[in-house]
């Protein structure tokens, strides 16, 4: 009895007390004269209260370790379809296509996307995604070991829409140029990471960005980025690649939206010309120094809703286009009298019935377009293929009907053809005069969604899936 009145006793005391403890504690101020601050009290400077929804494109930065300089690594792949915006590549290496697997070199994990990288002077340069901090992020590696050596990233919160990043960044000496997927450009010291100058095409130029976000890619000629942000009054701009600062503009008269599509040089008619296809036709503006910049000729006789392949030249003044969801090829026709050009599409057919591809820009060499069919291409849907310019509709050279691709990627190096399917199969080609031997496959990753483009330099070939990245030693058994 006694030692229940104890244990009563106690239980009574310890709630009594913890009671007046959390009593106390509500009511007791630790300070007194505490006031209420006005607004603009804490001398802020004026405009640099920063809203949920602000992206301060490169605010962020990070350096991982300091490449050990490889002399022997002077190769460059410094843009989408490299140097030459025709995704070949001579090389004096020795690409090995007999026996033996290609050896993994480095591999490393991204978040969600399909953006290809550039490779120069022995550093890689790739645009991820980072979805737990919502970030864009530049990311450096070293082309020898895949080890990070530097990040620049900034806040921008998207929703993944088939994964996020999915351009190729543009390279030079003393650049590396990103488009972000809503449009963000930024422009760093390719060495040090330094930010040099970013524009927000949204903000700068009211572009509309795609559904599946930005597709195209940064395109720089003779130190000029040209960018097509079709945006409410500017359609191209030519922007100094150190500076940021505007050279030239292009009036968007023709009400062009952006497509998925990146601009391309060519030479037609004898004149450089910068040639877009936006949401609304294809047009080519002048890249001569003298009137670079003016629109030259258009046509919407040839208008896909969704379009993400570049326009491919195939002659001195023709053109052919492609794109996905049912649209199919045509060939266009630039003419030039004078002073007036004309642009006439002279073939056009849905993808069942000739050449197409939906998302990869075709390859045109020894006079044939190679390109891989579109799962809306009819008995050749997912299949390599060859056709001849002057025939658009009859097959020169197909693959094999358990050789397959789906959206993957393909680059001739030489006389090689690689070819990635989009599950994580490599295929190799010997491209003859008129038709294609295949030469090994090999099985590179268990790999979902790998569309991204490759890349190759110094014996060097970079793949990838919606994860990963993987870089294979193409050239030698060394590992």
């Amino acid at each position: 009895m006694k030692r229940n009145r104890i244990v009563y006793g106690i239980t009574a005391f310890t709630v009594v007390l913890y009671t007046g403890l959390i009593v106390g504690w509500h009511l007791y101020a630790p300070y007194a004269d505490l006031t209420i601050q006005a607004p603009g009290a804490d001398n802020r400077p004026e405009g640099t209260a920063r809203k949920a929804d602000d992206v301060l494109i490169g605010e962020f930065f990070m350096q991982y370790e300091v490449l050990d300089e490889n002399p022997s690594l002077t190769g460059k792949w410094s843009s989408f379809r490299g140097e030459q915006t025709t995704n070949m590549i001579r090389t004096p290496e020795a690409i090995r296509t007999g026996e033996g697997e290609y050896p993994e070199v480095w591999n490393i994990e991204t978040g969600e996307g399909h953006a290809a990288p550039v490779i120069y002077n022995g550093r890689v340069y790739l645009l991820d995604y980072n979805e737990q901090l919502s970030s864009d992020a530049l990311r450096c590696f070293s082309l020898a070991t895949g080890r990070e050596l530097w990040r620049r990233w900034y806040r921008v919160p998207i929703k993944r829409n088939h994964g996020f990043s999915r351009t190729v960044p543009a390279i030079g000496d003393n650049y590396i140029i990103t488009i972000g997927p809503e449009g963000h450009v930024m422009c760093c010291d390719p060495v040090t990471g330094d930010l040099r100058w970013t524009v927000d095409m949204q903000k700068e130029y009211q572009t509309e960005v795609p559904f599946w976000y930005t597709g195209q890619c940064p395109r720089v000629d003779n130190g000029i980025l040209i960018l097509a942000p079709a945006g409410e009054e500017v359609l191209l701009a030519g922007l100094d690649c150190l500076t940021g600062e505007t050279r030239w503009t292009t009036p968007n008269t023709l009400g062009y939206k952006m497509s998925h599509s990146s601009v391309m040089p060519m030479t037609l008619a004898g004149k450089k010309t910068y040639v877009y296809i936006g949401v609304g036709g294809i047009c080519g503006v002048s890249a001569e120094a003298d009137d670079r910049g003016t629109l030259l000729w258009q046509t919407s006789k040839w208008q896909p809703s969704v379009v993400a392949p570049s326009p491919l030249q195939v002659s001195a003044n023709q053109i052919f286009v492609v794109a996905g969801y049912g649209t199919g090829g045509a060939l266009l026709q630039v003419d030039r009298s004078g002073n007036q050009w004309t642009a006439t599409v002279t073939d056009q057919y849905k993808p069942s019935e000739g050449l197409s591809s939906e998302q990869q820009t075709p390859i045109f060499y020894n006079n044939m377009i190679i390109s891989v069919m579109p799962k809306d291409g009819g008995a050749n849907r997912g299949k390599l293929v060859c056709y001849s310019p002057s025939n658009l509709r009859s097959p020169v050279w197909t693959s094999a009907a358990d050789e397959r691709f789906g959206l993957g990627p393909y680059l001739l190096i030489n006389n090689n053809l690689f070819v990635f399917k989009d599950d994580g199969e490599l295929y190799v080609y010997e491209v003859g005069q008129r038709e294609m031997k295949l030469l090994r496959k090999q099985r590179i990753m268990d790999g979902a969604d790998a569309w991204g483009p490759l890349a190759y330099a110094d014996g060097r070939l970079i793949v990838r899936d919606a994860h990963v990245v993987k870089c294979l030693n193409i050239v030698s058994d060394e590992e």
